[in-house]
């Protein structure tokens, strides 16, 4: 590999790692939401496609440990990943273990990394000859997926019902674009969708405030107190076998590890699902709550890791919840990229290797310090210093300009339809999961299912 190109890739993830982790210490930020538009850019503006992969792989190993920590310090989700530690954080919070439980997110972090890469690589080599089958039928185990994840989360019946209608819009909106001649027929708008997926909750909570008596329930005169916990009292070993125990350990690796065969499924129910169920046997409430914090920073990183390398490099199409939402861009980003010419087709097997292997590295290794030695003194400054509705608006802006690329000013009130409808079914208990396999089994749906 040319050196120019590994000096790319090491600075491209030294960019990620310093772009992601700001924007990580930031409460109330999607996952989708601040990497797929940022990845896009990247792509758009050219950048070789090892570079682009390593810089990704950087960036959602930096945003999913930081993420954690708004969590642990002010109660405040960094994200959709984060959002299952709440009640541990919570717990922790009050007992005063914000600084310690800090330490043990990184190190969870850090096992995840290095579990999930090796399983992953190998996954992909034995799921690889199956490649092409598979792309025959991801339709139907997209739809399959849906009904899954509808089935595994708390709102069977709901999101049961919702498949087939969020299916109908998803398909409506591209057949209007044809039959007006936005876009030539076949052509299909994907990547603004799953954007107005990924924002639609924030933009109901928007339309909400341009109803005044939802506006006067929330308006407020008194400013919300939050207080940082200061690390200083903690142990500054980074040796990961002194700050965490035996079991969080044990945990942590077994969580990590089993996530990888199962990178089909949502991040966040593998996350809550064995981070409860591994924790759960142990009776002290503390060393509960710390395991199970611990291993979901595992899961956090093994989940979106083997969900975006396993289908990258074997498969060449979006088949997990991880490659279909952050990760889109890397397989479908007009007009770089298409489901027939992407990074899958476009890297060896050894280039994959490097930049996973160079993006995870400098990141683990800059975060994992950075976050045992500074967090506290982040967290004040992002808190202070970066108003949280300028992120938000700067990427509500992005994604209304890449919609206005993928099929003009039409498109940009298609998606907010599509934000305003799955952000409703969002808070009614959809989950991004199943919204985002229906997104991509919407054409069978429409041809095999609703017109068989």
């Amino acid at each position: 590999m040319d050196t120019t190109i590994i000096i790319q890739m090491i600075l491209m993830s030294l960019i990620a790692v310093f772009i992601y982790t700001f924007i990580g210490f930031i409460p109330g930020t999607d996952e989708t939401s601040v990497l797929m538009p940022i990845t896009l850019a990247v792509i758009l503006a050219g950048t070789p496609p090892v570079v682009i992969l390593s810089f990704f792989i950087a960036a959602i190993v930096t945003l999913n440990l930081v993420n954690a920590i708004p969590t642990a310090l002010v109660g405040l989700p960094g994200g959709v990943m984060s959002s299952p530690m709440m009640e541990h954080s919570l717990y922790l919070k009050e007992k005063g273990l914000s600084a310690l439980v800090i330490r043990k997110m990184a190190v969870g972090s850090l096992i995840g990394t290095i579990i999930s890469i090796p399983i992953s690589l190998i996954l992909s080599g034995i799921l690889a000859p199956f490649g092409a089958k598979i792309k025959i039928i991801a339709p139907l185990l997209f739809f399959i997926g849906a009904i899954f994840l509808s089935l595994i989360g708390k709102n069977k019946t709901l999101s049961l019902f919702s498949i087939i209608p969020m299916a109908i819009l998803f398909m409506g909106l591209r057949h209007l674009y044809w039959g007006i001649g936005i876009v030539p027929e076949g052509t299909n708008i994907t990547t603004s969708f799953f954007l107005g997926i990924t924002i639609g909750p924030l933009i109901v909570s928007l339309f909400n405030l341009l109803n005044k008596k939802n506006r006067s329930i929330v308006t407020t005169k008194d400013k919300k107190e939050i207080s940082i916990p200061s690390n200083s009292r903690v142990s500054k070993t980074l040796n990961p076998f002194k700050i965490l125990s035996e079991e969080e350990i044990k945990s942590s690796i077994i969580g990590a590890l089993v996530a990888n065969f199962l990178f089909v499924l949502s991040p966040v129910g593998l996350t809550i699902l064995f981070g409860e169920s591994l924790s759960n046997r142990i009776k002290d409430p503390t060393k509960k709550a710390t395991t199970a914090i611990t291993t979901m920073s595992a899961l956090a990183q093994s989940t979106y890791l083997s969900g975006i390398i396993i289908p990258l490099i074997a498969i060449g199409i979006p088949l997990s919840p991880t490659a279909i939402g952050p990760g889109g861009a890397l397989f479908n980003a007009p007009p770089v990229f298409s489901l027939e010419n992407n990074i899958h087709h476009l890297l060896s097997k050894g280039e994959f290797v490097a930049a996973i292997l160079i993006g995870s590295l400098i990141a683990v290794s800059i975060t994992y310090y950075i976050t045992n030695r500074f967090a506290s003194s982040i967290s004040a400054f992002v808190l202070k210093k970066i108003p949280h509705e300028a992120i938000l608006g700067i990427f509500i802006s992005l994604i209304f300009l890449l919609a206005y690329m993928d099929a003009g000013l039409i498109n940009i009130f298609g998606v907010l339809l599509i934000g305003l409808t799955c952000g409703s079914l969002n808070k009614m208990g959809v989950n991004y999961g199943i919204q985002f396999m229906t997104l991509y089994a919407a054409p069978f749906i429409i041809e095999k299912i609703i017109l068989f």
